[in-house]
């Protein structure tokens, strides 16, 4: 008995069966048979955000991408962009493939910055297959304070 209940049909025997269970097997959305794999979405260009005292720091996983294949831009209205391309692997007639999993293609993610972001000041670097774009944060100004007297 599935510890995960079937929710789109198909049986599993155990949770570890993930890798021959496909949740859109009888999805009901048809795809167009004129899409290749070489303009296929990398949907898994995974994104991490986090906000520390000093800068908004992203991180995303860009595994088999060289920094030349990416670009990071800034926009009006404080949207930060990361686009890029892996390509499709060569192929060679004499090649068995058994297994595709990786993703090819283009992708795109972008993000709307708040108000302390300074934007000219934007950073990126990549190591090992991971982008870190920094964007420092403005200071925050701390409201003056003004005593009143109280008479009486």
């Amino acid at each position: 008995m599935s510890i995960v209940p079937s929710l789109f049909g198909g049986r599993r025997n155990s949770i570890f069966d993930m890798d021959v269970w496909d949740p859109f097997k009888n999805f009901p959305v048809q795809y167009s048979s004129n899409v290749s794999n070489e303009t296929s979405t990398l949907v898994n260009a995974r994104v991490d955000w986090k906000e520390t005292p000093e800068a908004h720091v992203f991180k995303a996983d860009l595994p088999g991408i060289k920094k030349e294949e990416v670009k990071v831009e800034v926009e009006e209205g404080r949207v930060l962009q990361i686009t890029g391309e892996r390509n499709v692997e060569k192929e060679d007639k004499n090649d068995t493939w058994h297994r595709v999993e990786r993703s090819s293609g283009k992708f795109t993610r972008r993000f709307r910055l708040p108000e302390n972001a300074k934007m000219e000041e934007v950073k990126a670097a990549m190591e090992n297959g991971v982008l870190t774009v920094t964007v420092p944060k403005e200071e925050v100004k701390k409201p003056d304070v003004k005593s009143i007297e109280i008479s009486g």
